[in-house]
């Protein structure tokens, strides 16, 4: 969402607001009341959430660190029993 900035005619209060582009203008000040508050032409200010896309994510030759990197290879089976829940103390196995 962009972020406008707002100035009152009347008494100089300046101020910022985080709003959708269809929303409308706010036209009262604030802190004096006056309907001369207005927007100020800016340099767009905007907010970014979430994690994004960086450079780094797609260069390396096709590597692939993120998330949706294979896990790594499985481990294989040894020779040992499993563990038991009794710890091997009693007669059902």
């Amino acid at each position: 969402m962009p972020i406008y900035e707002y100035r009152c005619a009347d008494c100089g209060h300046q101020k910022e607001f985080l709003q959708k582009i269809s929303d409308a203008p706010i036209g009262t000040c604030p802190a004096c009341g006056s309907t001369s508050f207005s927007k100020m032409l800016t340099a767009a200010g905007f907010q970014l959430k979430g994690s994004g896309w960086y450079a780094t994510d797609f260069k390396g030759g096709g590597k692939s660190t993120g998330k949706d990197s294979p896990s790594e290879p499985a481990k294989p089976a040894t020779d040992s029993p499993p563990a038991t829940p009794c710890g091997g103390s009693c007669s059902c196995h």
